[in-house]
């Protein structure tokens, strides 16, 4: 089997080979009929990658031979790359998916706050995101489970977990006259929000949690754009009739075209923190910056700046028309009880004390 159009970056390419592999074997596990009985096969698969690199067809078939009969000495049955490192690789990657399933079983995905404050620094929200505590690996960054969750569809349990437990705290927030106000981001992945049902599935998470749909926001990216937009206007209006609102997450990193800006029932775009980070220095990106904000205010969109760190961005930010920010200067994710006892939101009965963020500068952090 010869695979072309693979991804140029090679570990891409070899996630692409590998699922093609695993299709392999699932289907020549089934059962087929010969002489009147069921049989079975256990097949092993060798692969090898070539690009640029001047190999000759015969060497390239004696690779993938070798990372057969590799494959063989494995126990049969699954697949093996030639090249050493690639099979470590994709072996880690194996792992970490067998780990991540787990740990989605045992709960040990867990939800930190990330604050939103407005133009004169007060907290009006956060946005929920998914953090991995592994038994024995400890902390694993986002960077490295959720692309991986993206690829194998466990962003679907993944998601719903997310969903559910800020959907929980909405509800908790809205027992309190210092946390009612506040509301809770949550990103949706392009697989998650085309999944059939996903409505109904977001409304009666709200239902089930006795949360208010007014203070919950689904955060989605550019690349949503790409599929079919009239399905993604039609099931974004339903969960705006019911008072969801929504983000375009990542703004101007992506393909969308102003046509589809203009008829999406957005509430609110964020801008990308690649172009906040540089924008006292590099004239492109404040250039950028100003253009979002904008078009934002001509489209009568709230504005978000992710990624702020520093003062001085807080200050350009502010002195162009942003109303809303995020990022280290004013708080990192963090779980919920150190949420609400860095933004005062814990205090005795009787009292509702005034509800500021305490600026934290950690210039050079990502988030």
């Amino acid at each position: 089997v010869m695979l072309d159009s693979l991804a140029p970056d090679l570990p891409d390419a070899a996630a692409q080979a590998e699922t093609v592999a695993e299709k392999l074997l699932a289907s020549l596990n089934q059962p087929f009929a010969l002489d009147g009985g069921q049989h079975y096969s256990t097949p092993s698969i060798g692969i090898t990658l070539f690009g640029e690199q001047r190999l000759t067809v015969d060497e390239l078939l004696k690779r993938a031979d070798l990372a057969m009969y590799q494959a063989k000495a494995a126990g049969r049955n699954t697949q093996r790359f030639f090249d050493p490192d690639m099979q470590a690789a994709v072996n880690a990657r194996s792992n970490l998916e067998a780990d991540l399933r787990q740990g989605l079983a045992r709960g040990e995905i867990l939800v930190h706050y990330q604050p939103v404050v407005d133009h004169d620094g007060k907290l009006v929200g956060a946005e929920a995101l998914a953090r991995w505590r592994h038994p024995q690996r400890g902390m694993i960054s986002p960077a490295d489970f959720i692309p991986l969750a993206e690829q194998t569809g466990l962003i679907l349990p993944l998601g719903q977990t997310v969903l559910h437990t800020a959907c929980s705290q909405l509800a908790a927030w809205a027992q309190n006259p210092a946390t009612a106000h506040l509301t809770l981001s949550v990103n949706v992945s392009a697989r998650q929000f085309r999944q059939a049902g996903f409505v109904a599935q977001v409304l009666g998470t709200l239902k089930d949690c006795q949360a208010d749909p007014r203070q919950l926001k689904l955060e989605l990216t550019e690349s949503l754009l790409l599929g079919d937009i009239e399905d993604t206007i039609e099931r974004m209006e339903q969960l705006k009739k019911e008072g969801v609102g929504f983000a375009l997450d990542d703004f101007g990193t992506g393909y969308s075209s102003l046509s589809y800006l203009k008829r999406l029932p957005l509430d609110q775009v964020k801008i990308d923190q690649s172009f906040v980070r540089d924008v006292l220095s590099d004239p492109n990106d404040a250039a950028i910056v100003r253009t979002i904000l904008a078009l934002a205010k001509s489209l009568d969109l709230e504005v978000v700046a992710e990624g702020v760190e520093t003062a001085g961005q807080l200050g350009f930010l502010r002195l162009h028309g942003c109303e809303g920010f995020q990022g280290y200067l004013f708080g990192k994710p963090v779980p919920v009880e150190m949420f609400e006892r860095d933004h005062d939101l814990i205090h005795p009965a009787g009292g509702v004390p005034p509800v500021q963020t305490t600026p934290i500068a950690q210039p050079g952090a990502r988030a």
